[in-house]
């Protein structure tokens, strides 16, 4: 232990420099690693939630369609059809509005910034620093 000790002691200071760089390099790669396979994961999420909301929007679409059809026909016995179609219409199109605004800002919310690999990055920063000084 103690020549090991000895040994670290009387390395030059280009094999000490030559050796953070190897080991500075060597963090660099793993931190892009590691950010990589953070983004990698929230793509997938963010991928996978769109996916559910074309599905969802897809099959809504067809239910909703079969709902519309029999409103405007129980309307058409109170008023005149073009009156009851105009007025559901109008109906679907606010709820439509408040749909599409209320998905946009959650994902407008999603934060897809790489938050460990930031965090990481800074305490290898802070530990490159110490070990310079």
């Amino acid at each position: 232990m103690a020549q090991q000790i000895m040994q670290r002691e009387e390395r030059s200071i280009g094999e000490l420099f030559s050796e953070l760089a190897g080991e500075t390099s060597t963090l660099i790669r793993q931190e892009m690693a590691l950010a990589q396979a953070e983004m990698t994961q929230k793509a997938t999420k963010a991928g996978k939630n769109v996916g559910y909301l074309a599905v969802g929007g897809a099959i809504g679409y067809a239910g909703l369609l079969a709902i519309i059809a029999g409103v405007i026909m129980g309307l058409s016995y109170l008023m005149p059809a073009w009156i009851a179609a105009l007025l559901v219409g109008i109906v679907i199109a606010i709820s439509s509005y408040v749909m599409i605004s209320s998905g946009l800002a959650a994902l407008k919310k999603m934060d897809v910034k790489p938050t460990e690999t930031v965090e990481s990055i800074k305490e290898d920063a802070q530990w490159l620093k110490n070990q310079v000084t």
